[in-house]
């Protein structure tokens, strides 16, 4: 615990401001540049032949402390923010009902009870993880869980690394791989002006695959303090820990707890029917999760007052990364005042001019990791590079589909091992593990991870995704 601590890292609040602040100085440096836009299928893109340079427009101190505000104003950037409150509240309502708390503690005592389903044990629940980080974006809510599986994994053999892999790398593989995570996926389609949630059927190939490979680097891990534990990282930590009694005390499965549960899958069929076949765009997703949690708490019988403290709750959690988007927001408001945003665009593609397509993508994955580091915020980080990335990949010939693609792939993957994450941290804490010891254990998987992210990116371009 004490080596966690000593890993200091900047609020990701000042991080942002200052990336505000440097482009707000390359305003003065890079020189003003515009491209003309064409309208091509209902959005518009770059011409790449028509760069021209223009006067800069550079950002005065006014500006500067201006652009927030501007920020919060922005009507696609408060859209955002809207809905990622309202999916935040909805979620937490469910939290609440105890629906999916109660399917997992009463799966993980089936494990305790039942040693015999012990190689069954990492590939169910990180299955179950991946699909939940893959459709709601589960993050932080894996913080509650590393308490049980800690304890369950030491008591089946294993240790608490694999502990603390079961629900956070599981989830974040689900991330990385997101099918429907309204989060990442669907505000940076939004962001590059591309249906909400199509393309899913490669997704979920992405997701499928990545979800496997994560079990598999994980099992053979864990198989192997089963039958060796001195080779564990964590084995001297491990030995001194104080036996955690594994709690019985587990409420029933209610009919309450069977209705939410269908409900919420049923809202996902709903949200992909209503994406393909009815042009739903982001105020229709907002009014179907406010149905899901408004009768999510019925079902739950949840008082009013529960419900409503419920849902500010969410919200509350998501506070940082509304903040974090319209600070971003403000940075490209900076930067088009600015006139810079098609120079940058212009200078970017020319360097890549002299790459292979699959290169030049590979490069995007890499800029994505590094951002991430920077604003580990996911949707906050869509909403930082997505109005760039997605021109940049029409000017090198690469898909808008798959800059996303990359995007969430360079998002979910490095949330694994990145210090700045705030989960990440606080789940090494609660677990007692120190942080240059899971980077030590998660650096290998990270690559083999990024080398099947590499791989599907490559298919994708090839394929025309």
């Amino acid at each position: 615990m004490g080596s966690v601590s000593k890993i200091k890292t900047p609020n990701t609040l000042i991080l942002v401001l200052l990336v505000m602040v440097f482009f707000a100085g390359l305003t003065w440096v890079i020189p003003g540049g515009s491209f003309d836009r064409v309208e091509v299928d209902g959005r518009e893109i770059v011409d790449p032949d028509s760069f021209q340079y223009v006067d800069a427009n550079p950002t005065s101190i006014t500006d500067l402390f201006l652009a927030p505000v501007r920020g919060f104003n922005d009507s696609y950037g408060m859209a955002i923010i809207v809905f990622i409150f309202i999916v935040a509240g909805a979620f937490s309502i469910i939290q609440r009902t105890g629906a999916f708390d109660v399917v997992i503690r009463r799966a993980a005592k089936f494990f305790s009870e039942n040693p015999a389903w012990r190689p069954v044990y990492i590939p169910f629940f990180m299955i179950l993880f991946s699909i939940m980080g893959a459709t709601f974006g589960m993050s932080e809510e894996t913080i509650v869980f590393i308490p049980l599986f800690v304890t369950l994994s030491l008591a089946l053999g294993y240790d608490s690394i694999t502990g603390v892999a079961v629900p956070y790398v599981g989830a974040h593989i689900g991330f990385a791989g997101a099918v429907y995570n309204p989060f990442t996926v669907g505000i940076a389609q939004g962001l590059a002006e591309i249906a909400i949630f199509s393309g899913a059927g490669f997704r979920m190939v992405v997701w499928l695959i990545m979800t496997i490979a994560g079990i598999i680097l994980v099992y053979r891990y864990a198989n192997m303090v089963y039958k060796d534990p001195t080779k564990s990282l964590v084995y001297t930590l491990d030995k001194n820990r104080e036996e955690d009694k594994f709690d019985d005390e587990i409420p029933d499965i209610t009919m309450g707890h069977v209705a939410v549960l269908i409900m919420f899958f049923g809202t996902l069929v709903m949200l992909i029917y209503g994406v393909i076949s009815l042009g739903w765009y982001i105020p229709e997703l907002s009014a179907l999760f406010i149905a899901l949690a408004v009768f999510s708490a019925i079902a739950g019988r949840l008082s009013g007052d529960e419900s409503a403290t419920a849902f500010l709750s969410g919200m509350k959690d998501v506070m940082a990364a509304a903040v974090i988007i319209a600070l971003s927001r403000a940075i490209l408001i900076v930067i088009t005042d600015g006139q810079i945003v098609d120079t940058i665009l212009f200078h970017l593609s020319s360097s890549l001019d002299n790459l292979n397509t699959y290169a030049s993508a590979s490069l995007m994955l890499g800029v994505q990791t590094l951002l991430n580091v920077i604003v580990p915020s996911g949707s906050g980080q869509a909403a930082l590079t997505i109005p760039i990335m997605a021109p940049l990949g029409d000017l090198i010939g690469i898909s808008r589909q798959t800059v996303v693609l990359i995007f969430q792939m360079g998002d979910g993957i490095t949330n694994m091992i990145i210090p700045t994450s705030g989960v990440l941290m606080g789940v090494l804490g609660i677990a007692k593990i120190p942080y240059e010891v899971w980077a030590k254990w998660m650096f290998t998987r990270i690559l083999w991870l990024y080398l099947i992210a590499i791989v599907f990116i490559i298919i994708a371009i090839a394929v025309g995704y």
